[in-house]
């Protein structure tokens, strides 16, 4: 490929391996005398160039090196192996530097810079080598930079777990403590182009291709390994600030093109852990001025990162704060996730973001065609996977001035500009923030999930809670509003927008996280429950697992309502609640028992609660002194939460730290489960009520530049009472347009399933000639494909005849059993979109979502 494929710049990287000196290993023919002859056919015994402590001078430039590297540790074609400062801070006048070096058919890695820091590695083409290519070891070696390096063709090799792939990670370390037994995904297999074990390293106009796992890996050694021990105290690797890393690329790689995440373990196998020293272990990146967590924030700069065709991920990069601008990912199977940089309460909240950045889903650089059938190859092995440009995970995160082209789903596969992170146990917070997107030839921007392949049952907790907020309205066209999956009543208010196609509703209100951590016992399942919708409670399995010795829970909540908590066995005999993501102004949630320091770990209380005989005092409670109300019919206890402290926008506590209350109860013996609900309601039932007013649609000439839009609609048939009057009202809202329906009967709207124009509008009575369903029959049979079909009933329905044949044939369901009131969304063609609904009922029927125009098949698979 020689050109910019769609707006990503996929041009083939080219590199000379042959120079004017060659060094290189005499080698046999086949391999000998080592364990790695379990692995590899070849010999691995190649010559190796070492540079030690105390040299003079060292630059090295314009040479080959071939047949070099062994599978043994510490033998590589380039190793600078404990030198300290190598540039000017050392004394080297010219700094020590390797340039224009090809390195190719190499038996271990590279260029191993190792307890070094300063080198200049530039022009250097690394070719078909074993294990990590360009390899920092041991986490002190730092500001080195690698500038216009190539590498082509990792594979793995034996020397390192992290270097070694499955059947090299069970074969070695199967065994290698009493018991353990290897994973060989989590424990090893990340052989990487670029391994960097500190992040205060340049990488300037690099390119990392066809890796056995990942381009670019940023790890993190807690403490220094090896020789190394004791270079810099505890934790400073994670909170370094990262070097340069500018206009890099990074394509054709196995698991991801780029990896900000884990660490390595720093111990020796033992019967606490009996993973084997240096497999991966989880880390989490923090970086601050001078690695001091006390002081402010440094984010890590991604500036013009080019992924392509990575199988798994284009980027994968956990950590706070990290922020991405001028990007492109095309063709990745999830094209960049960013992760939290930590977990509360341990971290006190970060902010990740990538603006001004391109996301194609499949680009036509699709290979070349196979002269046997001239067919094209497709790039994804797995061809149900559903394809994400942009992955939600936890957050926060700000997306903003990004445009999604060509996510085009396929029969039996999702596609979507926007999805999240699948089996998630983890919530996100309401603070995703997305502004100023583009689409073009998109099937779905977004998409929350459902069961099924790749989804599984969409039980964990963070697949019930996902939510992000449309700040600007250029995702759902609804400014302001908030994107919440469509069955999270804890969200939901009467005037929430379905979005079928997205599995989603777009609300409006006030949102915040409480973080519920219980313990003693931490084996409960929680179900929680909006006192606005009882009839539809969210069971939650908790983050952790069921054998820790406390169990959390975090989910969002709409500010100024009221829940309700239940347990699956006896109430915890600790409950403590944290307040997360919540803002000071505005807000009317809390009770202060102490505020907790994360980085101190101290606690100042701040206030106290008293039991009160009256369940109104509990809304008395103010700053040093609250209430609360236990109701012993019920077993429910009252408690009325509010933030006192201002905080910062991406923090998720207050200036101050942690505001929180701490239930303790004596539960006795023997106690049945605490799910209080068949007490609490209808007792606590509340009438739903919106708080926060839907924002309006934007006009088309306010929309980004995009070639599909939303076509709300909105249909009602009911009874309403007006003392002994009793009246029938039907209607049909297009885009706030509002049709009523002025006589009983059926009446049915007809939209260019294209451009979204209203093209007919007509009501059908019962007659003595011919029935509603034999007109209908007839009017639908003339209607042209591509059309969606609205209809509303007045009255009371007369059920009889062909009714389910002609709903059926604009894609209801044939099982579906009509009542009085009926509210149809249909669609006349040769395919069921998504978002074909019906409602009946007795009394009243309602649909009110949102369509996607122009109206497009999924293609066949």
């Amino acid at each position: 490929m020689g050109e910019e494929v769609d707006g990503v710049d996929m041009r083939a990287e080219v590199g000379i391996l042959s120079r004017n000196i060659l060094i290189q290993g005499e080698m046999e023919p086949g391999c000998y005398g080592t364990e790695a002859c379990k692995f590899f056919s070849f010999d691995t015994f190649g010559g190796h160039l070492k540079v030690e402590r105390g040299f003079r001078a060292v630059h090295v430039e314009g040479v080959e090196l071939k047949h070099m590297g062994q599978q043994s540790m510490g033998h590589y074609p380039v190793h600078f192996h404990m030198n300290g400062d190598v540039d000017e801070k050392g004394g080297y006048k010219p700094p020590t530097y390797v340039k224009d070096l090809s390195i190719h058919h190499s038996f271990s890695r590279c260029v191993t810079i190792h307890g070094s820091n300063g080198l200049l590695v530039k022009d250097v083409v690394g070719y078909d080598s074993l294990g990590h290519c360009f390899f920092t070891e041991d986490g002190p070696e730092e500001r080195n930079t690698f500038d216009h390096c190539l590498g082509l063709l990792v594979k793995a090799s034996t020397l390192l777990p992290s270097d070694r792939d499955s059947k090299m990670c069970r074969d070695i370390t199967n065994g290698a403590f009493p018991g353990y037994v290897a994973k060989p995904r989590q424990d090893c297999s990340a052989t990487s182009t670029f391994w960097m074990a500190n992040p205060n390293n340049n990488l300037i106009n690099c390119a990392a291709a066809g890796s056995e796992e990942t381009g670019f890996w940023f790890i993190f050694h807690h403490v220094p390994t090896g020789p190394s021990e004791g270079m810099y105290s505890p934790g400073k690797s994670e909170h370094t600030p990262m070097g340069l890393f500018i206009n890099n690329r990074a394509h054709s790689n196995y698991r991801a093109g780029m990896i900000l995440d884990n660490g390595v373990k720093t111990t020796e196998a033992n019967a606490k852990d009996k993973r084997p020293y240096l497999s991966l272990v989880g880390a989490r990146y923090s970086p601050h001025q001078d690695a001091d967590p006390y002081k402010p924030r440094v984010p890590a700069l991604i500036h013009h990162f080019v992924a392509y065709k990575n199988q798994d991920h284009g980027a994968w990069l956990r950590g706070g704060d990290v922020w991405l601008d001028d990007c492109q990912f095309a063709d990745n199977g999830i094209g960049l996730t960013l992760a939290s940089g930590g977990t509360f309460p341990d971290d006190d909240g970060s902010r990740q973001e990538v603006k001004n950045s391109l996301f194609v889903g499949e680009s036509d650089n699709r290979g070349m065609p196979e002269l046997s059938d001239q067919s094209w190859v497709r790039y994804l092995s797995c061809r149900d996977f559903p394809i994400r440009g942009m992955q939600i995970y936890d957050g926060p995160i700000n997306v903003q001035n990004c445009t999604f082209r060509k996510f085009i789903a396929l029969d039996g596969r999702h596609t979507s500009a926007f999805g999240f992170r699948l089996n998630n146990s983890w919530q996100s917070c309401p603070n995703n923030n997305l502004t100023d997107i583009s689409f073009d030839e998109i099937t779905s921007r977004v998409f929350f999930g459902e069961p099924g392949p790749w989804f599984n049952k969409m039980e964990m907790d963070g697949d019930k809670t996902t939510i992000f907020h449309d700040v600007d309205g250029s995702v759902s066209e609804y400014p302001g509003a908030f994107i919440v999956k469509e069955d999270n009543w804890l969200l939901r208010h009467p005037d929430c927008i379905d979005i079928p196609d997205w599995r989603a509703a777009i609300c409006s209100g006030r949102y915040a996280q409480i973080y519920i951590q219980s313990r003693n016992p931490a084996n409960l399942n929680l179900k929680l429950v909006k006192d606005e919708y009882p009839e539809h409670p969210l069971e939650m399995l908790g983050a952790l697992g069921k054998r820790n010795h406390y169990q959390q829970f975090q989910p969002v909540v709409m500010l100024g309502k009221s829940y309700t908590l239940h347990w699956d066995q006896p109430a915890p005999a600790e409950l403590t609640i944290w307040l997360i993501n919540f803002n000071r102004s505005g807000t009317t949630f809390t009770i202060i028992s102490d505020i907790h320091n994360r980085l101190s770990k101290e606690t100042r209380k701040s206030g106290v609660f008293s039991r009160s005989q009256q369940r109104d005092k509990i809304n008395h409670s103010h700053h040093s002194r609250g209430f609360y109300y236990w109701e012993e019919e019920t077993g429910l206890l009252f408690l009325r939460l509010r933030a006192h402290n201002e905080k910062e926008d991406f923090a998720f506590c207050s200036v101050k730290g942690c505001e929180r209350v701490k239930i303790k109860a004596v539960i006795p013996p023997g106690s049945r489960a605490s799910d209080c609900m068949a007490e609490a309601y209808p007792q606590y039932t509340e009438m739903p009520v919106v708080d926060v007013p839907m924002p309006k649609k934007l006009p088309r000439s306010r929309l980004p530049h995009t070639p599909e839009h939303f076509l709300e609609v909105k249909l009602e048939s009911y009874n309403t009472r007006f003392f002994h009057i009793k009246e029938d009202f039907a209607y049909t809202e297009v885009n706030g347009k509002k049709i009523y329906q002025s006589e009983d009967g059926i009446y049915v709207t007809v939209i260019d399933g294209h451009s979204g124009k209203i093209l007919e509008s007509r009501g059908f009575r019962n007659s003595i000639l011919m029935g509603i369903p034999a007109q209908l029959e007839n009017f639908i049979r003339n209607l042209v494909d591509q059309s969606v079909v609205l209809i509303t009933s007045k009255g009371k329905l007369v059920t009889r005849g062909a009714w389910i044949k002609i709903l059926h044939s604009l894609g209801a369901e044939p099982t579906v059993k009509l009542k009085d009131k009926l509210c149809f969304v249909g669609f006349k063609g040769s395919f069921r979109p998504d978002w074909v609904r019906i409602s009946v009922d007795e009394e009243r029927a309602k649909l009110h979502q949102v369509l996607p125009i122009p109206v497009v098949k999924k293609m066949k698979l």
